[in-house]
């Protein structure tokens, strides 16, 4: 396991390059992001450890980063001050280091940001003013605005459409867009599904109880079952859903984190696979069963954890995959002002 000391920052957000397996950032905030500077990190892993290469400071809180999908170089952040932040980190050494460009458009703090996979000319951002916003890097105004009504911690690009993407908010709904349809008075919006509506009745069995909602803080695409959504949050609960039946309710339920799950985010490598950062201070592997067709059926799955890292100290906020070489190595972070780098196979057990 590699360490590094985000020093006098609480990290918030951690992302693995697309071009280098070597190179990691992560969002950072002072105070616990309640209040101050900011800082993004460049790191890179050597022989020598994890070093970091480069890294930048901003006036607010940094709660989210994301890679450009075009350009190995820059980076986006997401801020308290209501801005999203473009960054290069290939200039000169001496010169300034201002970000290249920026938006500031939303009226409360920006809590994600992502780019599209597919198309690779478009990035998006939520907030707590709710709604997402769609940019293009070369365009100095935002080129759509997708109001969700509720603040919104959580916003993804579907891996497998460049038009489909979605959200996750603090009413405890599932939104997904679709930017192919006419925008109308939905506005683009093509499914609104409640997170904690009681699963579909088997037959000859009464109908299940529902749970009260809770906020939603994250959600991940399947990137092998283009219709699987993972989502989290206040509750605990991991669950997964095929929004091709909206109205099945959640495929499977993970149970086992003691406080809110902060992150979640499918493999890269396998498609039943996914891991999840929590208040509990620890980040965990999971099965939710899909390689054996639990997700085939009508009722709920009930998959299991496959392993867990303990070794944070304060809440677990963000991780990551490596997408490179063997299905494993992964990235935490967390409010202990540490980013670990470790192998999930090295948490599980026989």
């Amino acid at each position: 396991m590699l360490e590094f000391r985000t020093q006098g920052f609480n990290g918030y957000s951690v992302k693995y390059s697309p071009f280098f397996d070597s190179r990691i950032a992560v969002a950072a905030s002072a105070n616990f992001g309640l209040v101050g500077n900011g800082r993004l990190y460049i790191l890179g892993l050597t022989p020598n450890g994890i070093v970091a290469e480069k890294w930048f400071d901003t006036q607010d809180s940094l709660f989210d980063t994301a890679w450009s999908e075009s350009h190995e170089s820059q980076l986006l952040t997401a801020s308290g001050d209501g801005s999203l932040k473009l960054f290069d980190i290939a200039l000169p050494p001496d010169s300034p280091s201002f970000p290249i460009a920026q938006w500031t458009e939303h009226a409360r703090e920006v809590f994600s940001c992502a780019w599209n996979l597919v198309s690779k000319d478009s990035f998006l951002s939520s907030s707590w003013d709710g709604c997402v916003k769609i940019y293009r890097p070369e365009m100095q105004q935002s080129v759509l605005t997708l109001p969700t009504h509720s603040c919104t911690y959580s916003a993804q690009w579907s891996p497998h459409s460049p038009g489909i993407l979605s959200a996750v908010s603090s009413d405890s709904h599932l939104r997904v867009f679709d930017l192919r349809t006419p925008a109308s008075a939905s506005n683009h919006l093509t499914l609104k599904m409640p997170i904690h509506a009681p699963p579909k009745a088997m037959p000859g069995q009464p109908p299940p109880r529902g749970v009260p909602p809770a906020e939603a803080l994250t959600h991940d695409w399947n990137k092998y079952r283009d219709s699987i959504i993972a989502t989290a949050g206040v509750d605990r609960v991991i669950r997964t859903f095929d929004i091709r039946a909206p109205h099945q309710g959640p495929l499977c339920q993970l149970v086992g984190h003691e406080y809110a799950v902060r992150k979640v985010a499918w493999s890269p490598h396998l498609a039943d696979v996914l891991l999840s950062a929590s208040y509990d201070m620890t980040a965990r592997v999971w099965s939710d069963g899909g390689a054996m067709g639990i997700d085939g059926g009508g009722g709920v799955g009930m998959g299991k954890e496959m392993g867990r890292m303990g070794r944070h100290t304060e809440f677990v906020t963000g991780v990551d995959w490596c997408l490179f070489g063997a299905e494993g190595w992964c990235a935490s972070c967390g409010w202990d002002e540490r980013l670990l780098v470790w192998d999930v196979r090295g948490t599980m057990g026989s």
